[in-house]
């Protein structure tokens, strides 16, 4: 059984460690706990683990979060991984710093790599992992916001949040959407 697993972000080292680019500091660290490297591919990097007979494909598009779409789609298609087994990590400015909420489809929230995933698939119905980025921001700062970086505070939050996510991940490989969210969608503490 094969998953596709994206994690949302910006590619260049200007958007490195900034909260728009926690998908791909999940999947580094998945990638990381697993003792794999991404490597360059086609729309992105790649890595790749096995985990209790499921094969994790992990892609960090190259493309830029607003063009997020095509990178899915081309290695869904070639990897032949059907649509249930898709997982998409992205960043959520209507959850508190370091949340995390699970969901089996639904919109995009205002978030545009979501968006243009959904166009390109032409569906809303994959998972998606949604992680907290909080929203203390001045009105019409956002962008600012979620391309700033994280602060020291910020980081004492979401780094156990980052290997819950990881967690999750896993979870859902091997237990499916519904018994996930279940066992994780609930407030820390």
């Amino acid at each position: 059984m094969k998953y596709l697993v994206a994690g949302l972000g910006n590619i260049g080292p200007e958007y490195s460690e900034t909260r728009h680019n926690v998908g791909f500091m999940v999947l580094d660290r998945l990638a990381s706990r697993h003792e794999v490297s991404f490597a360059p591919a086609r729309y992105g990097d790649m890595a790749e683990f096995r985990y209790k007979g499921r094969i994790f494909k992990l892609l960090k598009p190259s493309t830029y979060m607003n063009r997020s779409g095509r990178p899915v789609l081309y290695w869904l298609n070639k990897e032949k991984i059907e649509l249930e087994n898709l997982l998409v990590i992205a960043d959520d400015v209507a959850l508190p710093v370091g949340l995390l909420r699970l969901r089996p489809k639904g919109g995009a929230g205002g978030h545009n790599g979501l968006t243009d995933i959904i166009s390109y698939l032409g569906s809303n119905q994959f998972a998606r992992l949604r992680f907290g980025i909080g929203d203390e921001y001045p009105r019409g700062f956002q962008s600012q916001y979620v391309l700033g970086k994280w602060t020291e505070e910020e980081r004492r939050i979401i780094d156990p949040s980052m290997d819950t996510a990881c967690d999750m991940v896993l979870s859902f490989g091997l237990q499916g959407v519904e018994r996930t969210m279940n066992q994780y969608n609930r407030r820390p503490g």
